[in-house]
């Protein structure tokens, strides 16, 4: 098989997605018609079909959809491989795409590597951070679109490695005037019969507390439904309902937001999350400093618990 071509391999992904060549053309200002031809050429080095052509428009076969998964794989380290040599360029000597879940963002992450970047043995190592899905963040890894991530240990991580990060603990936060205002803990089932401030459906917050609330066999009541863990404490503060948020997000910021926090007592309101990565080896020095100085950190802030004489 002759050498594959990145030009054809990028309108061939933008192909897939769009599952229009038109669209595709627009999307990546070429003609359709160049497109179809470069495909057919594309077709012909690999030896076998891509798309399957529909009435409206095209989808990839079996053997699209596995070179797919490569050509993403491809045009991700080639993007990289780009940046890194135009940071090079300017005198940066590592960049690090880390991608990280909400609740991860909202509690110690950008802390954590605020005191990694001011070091001066990382004073040429930049870092990216973006925001993603638990769900996210493990398919971009398995892509190869990203080295490092962030996200709760919950997730499928198969195959990957990982190194343990910091933990939360979920909590109702509620206003003061409400019936659980003054209780040291409750559990779930007792917030079930109350109007919740909700999360989007995506967030692994929500996720679990759907399947908690299904195992209890209640339902959850909705009163509104907010894109942040900010939002939904304004929302508390409102006394729109309560919201279960990690008590690490709220912090010290209980007596001004004039809020309440409860504790939930169940053993899985105890959440980990996890460093994670597809292999030790193939990280680069920036990104195995990075990991190293994240589990560190996540280290020196564990609990410390006492063992029994």
């Amino acid at each position: 098989m002759r050498d594959l071509d990145l030009t054809s391999l990028r309108l061939f992904v933008a192909v897939c997605e769009t599952r229009n060549m038109a669209r595709a053309g627009e999307q990546e200002h070429i003609v359709a018609s160049a497109i179809s031809k470069r495909l057919s050429q594309l077709e012909q080095t690999v030896g076998a079909a891509l798309f399957e052509r529909r009435r409206r428009g095209v989808i990839p076969t079996a053997a699209g959809e596995i070179l797919l998964e490569h050509a993403r794989a491809i045009l991700a380290a080639t993007d990289r491989a780009a940046r890194d040599m135009r940071d090079h360029g300017t005198g940066v000597r590592g960049q690090v795409r880390l991608l990280a879940t909400v609740s991860s963002m909202a509690e110690s992450l950008p802390d954590d590597i605020a005191s990694f970047l001011v070091q001066p043995a990382h004073r040429d190592i930049r870092v990216s951070i973006e925001e993603n899905l638990s769900k996210d963040v493990v398919r971009a890894l398995r892509e190869g679109s990203a080295p490092l991530g962030v996200c709760w240990d919950a997730a499928d991580l198969e195959g990957f490695e990982t190194r343990p990060y910091r933990t939360d603990s979920l909590s109702a936060v509620v206003h003061p005037s409400h019936p659980l205002a003054d209780q040291p803990g409750c559990a779930f089932a007792q917030t079930l019969d109350f109007e919740h401030v909700g999360m989007p459906g995506q967030t692994a917050v929500h996720t679990m507390l759907m399947r908690q609330a299904a195992i209890l066999g209640k339902p959850m009541a909705y009163r509104v439904v907010v894109s942040s863990f900010d939002a939904s404490l304004r929302c508390v503060r409102a006394n729109l309902g309560l919201a279960i948020v990690p008590r690490e997000v709220v912090g010290t910021l209980e007596a001004s937001l004039g809020v309440r926090v409860v504790p939930l007592t169940d053993d899985w309101a105890q959440r980990r999350f996890a460093i994670v990565f597809r292999a030790a080896s193939s990280l680069s020095p920036a990104a195995r400093l990075l990991v190293e100085h994240l589990a560190a950190a996540a280290h020196a802030a564990a609990p410390v618990i006492a063992r029994s004489s």
